[in-house]
């Protein structure tokens, strides 16, 4: 039998592993450059795929609320620099939505295998959807893993946020369900939609967009069950 490598992850109480990168809002130092803030690092599998483009977006439409509680978004992939910026570029050219936090270029891996982002059982070539949310001394306070097939909930991870800082402030826990206030989540017929598996080829792509589906451009449609 094969040998499994176990690989050392970070845990809930760890210290966040220290890095440098180059990001789409150029280079950042981890943790010096964010003394203070708390941080939600997150992992999409790769760029120009729609699911991740589902997220970024989601993460962007939320992040004045982000920054009002004092968190810094940070994407991260391991996609070249170039591709960050095109993809960027085309979420605003393709749906008005810009992407107002940098996401690092990880080429070589190198802060994906710091973060155990990395899990060869779902894939060996792509991060899997990993949440990490590190408060101002650096500590990982939050661990979220998704695989690649289903798109994370921001919502969630904003009341996560909330509930960690109203422990810290006011030495309590939270309870399931809890949310800072009555609040109620909608679901509308967009919730609903599903998304088709991106074409695999130049005729594909073609077709897909005379298909009929909802697409926002040819690697990103979306469609309704039943």
């Amino acid at each position: 039998m094969e040998e499994v490598k176990v690989v050392s992850m970070p845990r809930i109480g760890d210290l966040a592993p220290s890095f440098e990168a180059q990001t789409t809002m150029g280079p950042i130092k981890f943790p010096d450059d964010f003394k203070g803030q708390w941080v939600v690092l997150f992992s999409h599998p790769a760029d120009f795929t729609p699911v991740c483009t589902t997220e970024f977006m989601g993460f962007a439409k939320l992040n004045s609320e982000f920054q009002k509680r004092n968190v810094q978004l940070i994407g991260l992939s391991i996609d070249n620099i170039f591709s960050h910026i095109a993809w960027v570029m085309n979420i605003k050219e393709k749906t008005g939505v810009e992407i107002p936090f940098p996401i690092i270029a990880d080429v070589d891996g190198k802060v994906a295998q710091l973060f155990g982002m990395l899990h060869p059982g779902e894939s060996s070539t792509v991060t899997v959807r990993a949440v990490f949310i590190i408060d101002p001394n650096a500590k990982i306070r939050a661990i979220i893993y998704y695989p690649l097939s289903a798109g994370r909930n921001m919502k969630e991870i904003l009341r996560l946020v909330d509930a960690l800082q109203t422990a810290d402030k006011y030495q309590v826990a939270t309870p399931a369900d809890w949310v800072p206030e009555p609040q109620t989540w909608e679901f509308t017929e967009e919730n609903t939609k599903v998304i088709v598996p991106p074409p695999t080829s130049y005729e594909e792509a073609v077709k897909r967009l005379k298909e009929g589906y909802e697409c926002v451009d040819w690697y990103f449609c979306k469609k309704k069950l039943g």
